[in-house]
């Protein structure tokens, strides 16, 4: 579920349903509003030219981007300063053609509008604004903010909402992850990976599945040793918008350990499904794939078991570990035998004042329609890590606390996507006393926790390696079993864990 790029979708949005007849001046001045809750700050146009002006302005915003220390600044900036994408300009040039432009001004009208006129569905307001925005930029590639200049009108009203709101209920999510730390004990626990010298080299290559549950095969990322292989199978599944590319490190760190990892693409959900509905081919991912993506995952299995995952032999499919990240944790969690309920998802996603509410929720409650086709249940999967998971309305605890895998739910203290305490310390109070466990990662966010590029796993890597050695029954560390330590810390002391028991009796 990526920040920047959930944004810009918004404001995309926004920046088209404001496309309106011509009233006489150019736009001066922002209303930011969030229509989750139900409010707005102002901008002046000319403080969204830098950080600098807007730390030195005078409005709600500037006021709101003093108060954070340019925290603001730093997301609003870098979506207003962006270049526009080019399917905005075939838009204006019509290439694309005006039914789609008309659809999209239709869906995104409520979003943001030019204080008193209705939306110009025909279209031409918008393509003269870029136009006059491209004649003017000096790159050739107009961005947000001079797209604003050129919308005619003197204020413009967006729905990203008000920051002083946002920014609180932000900061109150991750109150008690916060907390957790600040009574912490010193102690540390180390968690290393096996030496380098007793790692074994990998080989890594694509596969292509025919699957019943999807239109086209499969992509599947594997990992495997070269040699040595102690015939263990690992899942890996890519979150909203991601591809297994950003977590071949995971898999290559535990390849080299002796497992075979297979990492499937979710061609409905992934970053070349936002590539096309960025350009207006498709619309944003439905509902249905909260059960398409458990069956991705089943389907590499079913695979595997049967021999018919080209390359892969002697690997026992029996007893899985999946890995997840983002609603691809979500979907391990699935895979772990959590079935989604509807329950909550009915009675809280109307709510726009819950305290709870975050930018996840606007995910969740998009799956409403799929809860009943994702009532499934993979009895191979003995025990699931799920890395930042949007949780809290898909889920009933009483499935935490008696779900027969083995879980471990990662969280970042800063991860306002799927911030801590509503979707990670919440949740799991009443499963941790089943032997399930609870990382946070101070100072993690919803992206800087994945492995990216970085070598060896990244900053979570030596803690899934034991997690998974735990499952397999192949190490001591993290065993998954009653009693385990229920909450632990990983942060900036590098591979290590500070335990949290003074504190974990709070969270029962």
């Amino acid at each position: 579920m990526p920040s920047l790029q959930w944004f810009q979708r918004l404001g995309l949005g926004c920046l088209v349903a404001a496309a309106t007849a011509f009233p006489a001046r150019a736009i001066e001045e922002v209303l930011i509003e969030l229509p989750l809750l139900d409010s707005s700050f102002s901008v002046r146009v000319s403080e969204l030219k830098s950080p600098q002006a807007l730390m030195a302005g005078r409005s709600d915003l500037a006021e709101l981007d003093r108060a954070s220390n340019g925290a603001v600044s730093q997301v609003l900036l870098q979506l207003l300063q962006r270049p526009i994408p080019m399917s905005l300009n075939r838009l204006a040039d019509g290439s694309v053609g005006s039914p789609l432009l008309e659809q999209a001004l239709l869906v995104v009208s409520s979003l943001g509008t030019i204080e008193g006129r209705s939306p110009d569905l025909s279209g031409q307001t918008f393509r003269a604004a870029l136009h006059q925005a491209m004649a003017h930029s000096t790159t050739g590639a107009p961005t947000l903010v001079e797209l604003i200049e050129a919308l005619p009108g003197r204020r413009v009203r967006f729905n990203f909402g008000q920051v002083r709101t946002i920014l609180g209920r932000m900061l109150a999510q991750r109150t008690q992850a916060n907390r957790l730390f600040a009574e912490a004990s010193p102690e540390v626990l180390p968690v290393a990976p096996v030496p380098a010298t007793q790692a074994l080299p990998t080989h890594q290559r694509q596969a292509r599945l025919s699957v019943r549950h999807r239109s086209s095969p499969l992509e599947v990322v594997l990992l495997q040793p070269a040699h040595g292989g102690n015939g263990r199978l690992v899942l890996i599944s890519h979150g909203l918008w991601d591809s297994p590319k950003n977590f071949v490190s995971w898999a290559t760190l535990l390849a080299s350990r002796g497992y075979t990892v297979a990492l499937p693409r979710h061609p409905g959900s992934d970053n070349r499904e936002q590539m096309k509905m960025l350009t207006g081919a498709v619309p944003p991912p439905k509902p249905v794939e909260l059960a398409l993506r458990f069956r991705d995952l089943s389907a590499v299995t079913d695979a595997v078991q049967n021999g018919q995952l080209a390359g892969v032999s002697g690997v026992n499919a029996d007893a899985v570990v999946v890995i997840g990240h983002s609603w691809g944790a979500t979907t391990a969690l699935q895979q772990a035998g959590l079935v989604p309920q509807s329950a909550t998802l009915k009675s809280r996603c109307p709510q726009i004042d819950n305290p709870q509410r975050n930018v996840s929720w606007t995910l969740q409650c998009s799956w409403l329609e799929g809860v009943k086709q994702a009532a499934l249940h993979d009895q191979r999967v003995v025990a699931a890590a799920a890395i930042s998971p949007p949780i809290s309305l898909l889920f009933a605890l009483p499935e935490l606390q008696a779900s027969s895998a083995r879980l471990l739910v990662v969280s970042g203290t800063h991860d306002w996507v799927v911030p801590p305490d509503p979707e990670a310390i919440n949740p799991m109070r009443q499963a941790i006393p089943f032997g399930h466990q609870l990382v946070l990662a101070k100072g993690g966010d919803h992206f800087n926790l994945r492995p990216g590029g970085q070598s060896n796993g990244g900053v979570l890597g030596p803690l899934l390696l034991a997690w998974v050695d735990a499952a397999y029954g192949a190490g001591d560390a993290l065993p998954p079993r009653q009693g385990a330590e229920p909450l632990l810390a990983v942060g900036p002391w590098g591979n290590a864990l500070i335990p949290l028991k003074d504190v974990s009796p709070t969270l029962r």
